[in-house]
């Protein structure tokens, strides 16, 4: 008796919940019916966007994560859209070349800039380069300045009569690095403060040798008092200039917020009176201590660099077809290319540290 009942107990239990159960994937199943061509409607409605149907500027700022050799070799074999993209403007916007190009051959040098510059459509905002090795080269970089904002050509050969000629189409500059250009002087500077009525920062340092056994020098530092007064920052380290010539130029750039003398040995300057006269103004120098006393200005800085790796290649100017004549022409004997960098927009970005031929996407 007591058998019978705990079977037919356990026998009801097992239908309760198979009920149970039935119940509720029937809920589901009808649940489901009901919401399919909901869901099916949301589906149609979900745009997927493929890589190579994003917009051109959204891939010059993805591309900007990649490594000049990248760009210039791998990319466009991916796609058409990608190939249009790195041959446009969009990933051109800023351009630093600057420790590759004190280290190449100066007609792969040219031969570069007039690329890159060609490319940027004239929507350059931002150019690093160093060693400029004629006029004509600086000449073809303004005619195409009309977005330049930051142009940095330090141990660059361009002369006076050059920058008198072209300052004028770099009006919108506000930051220019002419630091060790030993071929220009002051009529350049004087032209470049008549025509660039923005520039804010303005980085003009020697070598500590070309400053040995001359005597003082203070047109340069005249022309800077008496035609930038919109100047913030002003670096002239190891320039022969006096104390006169100093005080011209706190004078005549009323904004100034920090002033590089370091090495500049006859300026003496009373640190009392400095205090209570440009109490906003940071002076450097001229002893100089360490690299690190430029504190908050270390990355604005003129003197930072990026490890590079040079190399030699051909290429010909709007020929993007065979991608092949690259191959193995990425690497000389005179340094290294692995972590050139370009920039583009904003921010500074990190070494791309590419190690030989790069993988394909």
């Amino acid at each position: 008796m007591f058998y019978i009942s705990f079977t037919l107990s356990a026998t009801l239990l097992f239908f309760f919940f198979f009920s149970n159960i039935l119940s509720v994937f029937f809920l589901f199943f009808f649940a489901g019916l009901h919401l399919m061509p909901l869901l099916d409607q949301m589906e149609e409605q979900i745009e997927f966007r493929h890589w190579d149907e994003l917009i051109p500027d959204a891939l010059g700022l993805i591309f900007s994560n990649l490594s000049l050799q990248e760009v210039l070799t791998v990319i466009p074999s991916v796609c058409k859209s990608w190939r249009k993209a790195v041959t446009g403007p969009y990933c051109w916007q800023e351009v630093d070349i600057e420790e590759w190009s004190s280290r190449c051959q100066p007609h792969h040098l040219d031969r570069m800039l007039r690329m890159l510059i060609t490319r940027s459509s004239g929507s350059l905002r931002k150019l690093c380069v160093s060693g400029l090795h004629n006029d004509s080269i600086f000449s073809f970089i303004t005619e195409n300045a009309g977005s330049l904002q930051t142009l940095r050509v330090r141990r660059s050969e361009m002369s006076d009569s050059v920058v008198e000629r072209t300052a004028g189409r770099l009006s919108t500059i506000t930051f220019l690095d002419l630091s060790y250009c030993g071929k220009i002087g002051a009529q350049a500077l004087e032209a470049i403060g008549r025509h660039c009525k923005l520039l804010v920062t303005l980085c003009r340092n020697m070598h500590p040798l070309d400053a040995a056994g001359k005597l003082l020098q203070d047109d340069e530092a005249n022309a800077i008092a008496t035609t930038m007064p919109r100047l913030k920052r002003l670096e002239m380290a190891y320039h022969l200039i006096s104390t006169g010539s100093v005080m011209n130029i706190l004078a005549g750039c009323p904004q100034l917020e920090l002033l590089d003398l370091r090495g500049c040995w006859d300026v003496k300057l009373d640190s009392q009176l400095m205090k209570e006269k440009f109490p906003k103004l940071k002076v450097l120098g001229p002893f100089v201590m360490d690299y690190y006393e430029m504190d908050d200005w270390d990355d604005d800085c003129s003197d930072y660099s990026y490890n590079s790796e040079y190399l030699a290649w051909e290429f010909e100017m709007g020929d993007y077809d065979d991608y092949d004549i690259y191959d193995g022409m990425w690497h000389d004997d005179e340094g290294r290319f692995e972590e050139l960098e370009l920039r583009f927009y904003e921010g500074d970005g990190e070494e791309a540290g590419i190690l030989g031929w790069p993988q394909s996407p």
